[in-house]
């Protein structure tokens, strides 16, 4: 079976200033003495997703799960190795993300469907379809920076479910969704896996992996530490990480100039 996805050897650093500066001025000023920390969020990773399959991720948080679909997503460079896709991708990630907060609804399902590969023609053709996938008939003319983060999410997973995509990313954001929503998207899911497409999330919610997901891979220290049946990988997660939340985020910080 070909591969929708491989990583080989994907690692991926992240600069981190300590200089405490609080102004363009007081950094020049003091760069110098700056003090500069490579945090290594992911090392030397190897990963294949087979077309068709269906693969969760947990971890704790700042565990490298979001920096790893954010490569795959080509939102980041890795800082060493290769990562191969086969196949259009639909990055679902943070809420927003590619939303101009000042055009409507509709002007943003154009944008953003013509960004992940649809023609102008191709994206008007889908508008009503995606704004029924949506619901948000009554806000659609409306500016994004007026959408709840909830409605952010509806319009975002409908422009990726008709963008004919064979890789599909999500990253947490269901959750945000009310009941009737999140149900309406994992019947998505389910009839995109009949299809044939491929499936890459992260989620917390452990009851929707053992639901959807194939395979699941636990992150740890930027290393997998352990893949294989959903039900197996989440009763060994979730004994050794006993109903805690680490406060550690991943980094949105600084590049380092080689990655």
């Amino acid at each position: 079976m070909k591969n929708a996805i491989e990583l080989r050897g994907i690692s991926k650093e992240f600069l981190l200033s300590h200089s405490g500066a609080a102004s363009m001025k007081t950094a020049l000023l003091w760069w110098k003495k700056r003090r500069l920390e490579h945090l290594r969020v992911l090392d030397d990773l190897d990963l294949e997703i087979p077309k068709g399959q269906c693969a969760a991720i947990i971890g704790r948080n700042g565990a490298g799960k979001s920096t790893m679909l954010s490569l795959i997503s080509r939102i980041y460079k890795p800082t060493s190795g290769e990562i191969k896709l086969s196949g259009r991708i639909a990055p679902l990630l943070e809420l927003g993300a590619g939303f101009h907060p000042d055009l409507t609804g509709l002007e943003n399902i154009v944008f953003n469907a013509m960004i992940l590969g649809l023609t102008r023609k191709q994206a008007n053709e889908r508008i009503d379809k995606i704004v029924d996938f949506s619901e948000l008939h009554k806000h659609i003319d409306a500016p994004v920076r007026s959408y709840s983060s909830g409605m952010q999410a509806r319009l975002g997973f409908a422009i990726a479910a008709h963008v004919d995509a064979e890789i599909l990313i999500v990253d947490e954001v269901l959750a945000v969704g009310d009941h009737a929503f999140e149900k309406k998207c994992y019947d998505h899911i389910d009839e995109f896996k009949k299809g044939g497409g491929t499936i890459l999330f992260v989620s917390h919610q452990m009851d929707a992996i053992s639901r959807t997901a194939d395979r699941c891979l636990w992150l740890e220290g930027g290393k997998i530490k352990m893949d294989g049946d959903p039900d197996q990988v989440i009763a060994e997660y979730l004994a050794a990480e006993p109903v805690q939340i680490d406060a550690q985020t991943e980094p949105g910080e600084t590049e380092s100039p080689d990655s």
